[in-house]
């Protein structure tokens, strides 16, 4: 009788109870699961650096311009998925279930057809796109390789994206950490065995590493698959990555659209700075190579805590509960701000130590040192901006982020630090503190326009003051935890 009713509603558009997980959790529940899974990552990150400097310095410079390249290109195809997953919570938040569904299998098909687009086009050019990165032609022979079989594999990377974060916003969050966990050990293995010739095999190099790379992502793009296909309480199946429903598509592309902007904008900011960094010389982009990973660890909690509020902030006001929706916010800043201040303090003291790990090239090192003091005042201002942000994009607000990070990343980031680090001479020093001003001013405007509640004010006359999504009687059919 139940299901008969509940299948009723569904036909007839109606709200419907939705799997618990989706809603009863609150941040930490969230955010911990999140932390595992990038922390992983970005142990795998380290690890890839540490065994790459084994190789050569200039091999970790190869490898830490490429990434940026790889980071910028990894936002164009997951951009549909991002948005998706915001729509996906909100979706939840408000019970209609078949709508998420849909909504994430569409996501998931657009950024599969342009992550296979990008990995073709790597494939193809990898000597013209490194020799448009300023990599320099002695290093060009390690580039090719690098660029070449990494980069044809980067669509598995858009693959594990997009499934990720469609099973993270049903509020499964735990999903993706166990297969992080076992993609990550199997990645190491790997590396140790391909790249130094273990068991007899021969050393490739940074060949091994894009071979591995390739086996990591391929299985776990499968098991995240599987588990997706499972996420919603209608089964997904193959035949299903053909739908298409032209109103839900605008959904996504309105909510999408400026997200990706915003996303490749940084990312190519990031690449364009790098390549600044590739024309100070080798050991300056080495030194910001080996500092970008210990950052990363300083970062990778307060950047989980961003992303379950986020989560947690979509499904809230996907239902309606806009006082909460507007504290939660602060609440994620706060402990996010708390969590990072330390890190980067601990940084600070022990940067020089850390560093040692990686390279034993003194003028690295001093490069390295030089910056710490200065990640006392970048990283907060990174999490203010997270924060605030991922708030403004889980309410729908993607166009101000858009416009306030495209407008200080392309003045402040890139003009500011080519003209204070290159034509001034100021160098890494230089480069940093635009790297800051840029993190801070948008913050402090994201704050603004968070503050002002804009968008948080219209849901309210939309939805008649309402809270809660209410079902026949009165009776509340959905519930989320504060």
């Amino acid at each position: 009788m139940l299901q008969r009713k509940m299948k009723s509603a569904a036909d007839e558009g109606r709200v419907h109870l939705v799997k618990p997980k989706a809603g009863n959790v609150g941040l930490w529940m969230l955010a911990w699961p999140i932390f595992i899974e990038i922390f992983l990552q970005t142990l795998l990150g380290t690890v890839d650096t540490v065994m790459v400097s084994r190789i050569s310095d200039d091999a970790v410079a190869v490898v830490g311009i490429s990434n940026q390249l790889f980071g910028a290109l990894i936002t164009l195809f997951t951009t549909f998925a991002g948005g998706a997953g915001i729509l996906v919570a909100q979706r939840l938040g408000s019970g209609r279930q078949e709508d998420a569904r849909t909504i994430a299998i569409m996501g998931v098909t657009a950024s599969s057809v342009l992550g296979l687009a990008v990995s073709i086009i790597l494939f193809l050019f990898a000597d013209p796109i490194a020799r448009s990165l300023n990599i320099s032609r002695e290093l060009i022979p390690l580039a090719h390789v690098y660029l070449t079989y990494v980069g044809g594999g980067l669509f598995l990377v858009g693959l594990t994206a997009s499934f990720g974060a469609a099973i993270r916003n049903t509020g499964n969050t735990r999903g993706p950490m166990y297969t992080g966990v076992a993609v990550n050990v199997i990645h190491i293995v790997l590396n140790y065995i391909l790249i130094f010739g273990a068991f007899g095999l021969p050393q490739m190099g940074l060949g091994g590493i894009a071979i591995s790379n390739l086996i990591s992502r391929l299985l776990g793009a499968t098991v995240l698959m599987v588990m997706f296909c499972g996420a919603f309480e209608r089964k997904i199946k193959l035949r299903d990555f053909g739908t298409f429903k032209r109103k839900l598509f605008g959904e996504i592309v309105k909510i999408s659209w400026p997200l990706g902007l915003n996303s490749s904008s940084w990312v190519l900011s990031q690449l364009a700075i790098y390549s600044f960094l590739a024309m100070l010389g080798a050991k300056e982009l080495a030194a910001r190579t080996y500092l970008n990973t210990l950052e990363s660890f300083c970062f990778t909690l307060g950047y989980a805590i961003a992303m379950a509020g986020q989560i947690r902030i979509a499904h809230l006001f996907g239902a309606r509960k806009l006082t909460e929706v507007y504290r939660g916010a602060f609440r994620t800043l706060y402990i996010g701000l708390a969590i990072v201040s330390a890190n980067v303090l601990l940084l600070f003291v022990f940067g020089k130590t850390l560093l040692g790990f990686f390279t034993t090239d003194q003028e690295i090192i001093s490069i390295g040192v030089s910056l710490l003091a200065l990640n006392l005042i970048l990283q907060p201002s990174k999490m203010l901006n997270m924060a605030m942000g991922n708030a403004l994009n889980a309410i729908g607000d993607t166009r101000y982020t858009m416009i306030v990070s495209m407008i200080s990343m392309t003045v402040i980031g890139v003009g500011g630090s080519y003209l204070f680090g290159i034509s001034s001479g100021w160098g890494l020093v230089g480069i940093y503190c635009c790297m800051i001003a840029d993190e801070a001013a948008r913050g402090l405007l994201v704050l603004r326009r968070w503050r002002g509640r804009k968008v948080l004010h219209a849901a309210e006359v939309e939805s008649g003051g309402r809270q809660s999504v209410q079902g026949k009687g009165g009776k509340t059919l959905f519930k989320m935890n504060v």
